[in-house]
């Protein structure tokens, strides 16, 4: 375990970190002590060419709500929209991503988000005023909330 603690980002104060230039995320198990005693892995998946299906609803260019079970792969879809909708339709996209689900706990961009802009948020209570900062700062044509 400690080999892994050194190897990944540091912790946030929900026990996440990440593996840099990968969308995994390893979250924590503390005791009472805050020593930690497990942990658990979680793989990110990016899929391209995954919404051949609803390209057209991209090409639209109306709001898209996906809604669906856990594990079913909304999020890898969110994925490819967002590097489709930045890299082949141009459009300047901006994520607002408070879990870091879309974008990895890296602070490199991976390839799967294509040329869209990721904004962390540091803790929950503050998405609305990041996307309004990103409205403000820089001019998305869309944005992407996970």
């Amino acid at each position: 375990m400690d080999h892994i603690i050194k190897s990944v980002t540091k912790f946030n104060d929900k026990n996440r970190a990440g593996i840099e230039k990968t969308l995994h995320r390893v979250s924590c198990i503390r005791n009472r002590q805050f020593v930690i005693t497990g942990i658990t892995f979680r793989v990110g998946r990016s899929s391209f060419g995954s919404i051949s299906l609803i390209r057209d609803l991209l090409d639209s260019g109306e709001s898209i709500l996906i809604i669906g079970s856990p594990g079913v792969g909304k999020t890898t879809i969110i994925r490819e929209m967002t590097r489709v909708l930045s890299n082949e339709i141009e459009k300047r996209v901006i994520i607002i991503d408070a879990s870091s689900e879309i974008t990895g706990e890296s602070n490199v961009p991976h390839l799967s988000i294509g040329k869209a802009r990721p904004i962390q948020v540091a803790k929950t209570i503050y998405q609305h005023q990041v996307m309004i900062e990103a409205v403000e700062n820089h001019m998305p044509q869309v944005i992407i909330i996970d």
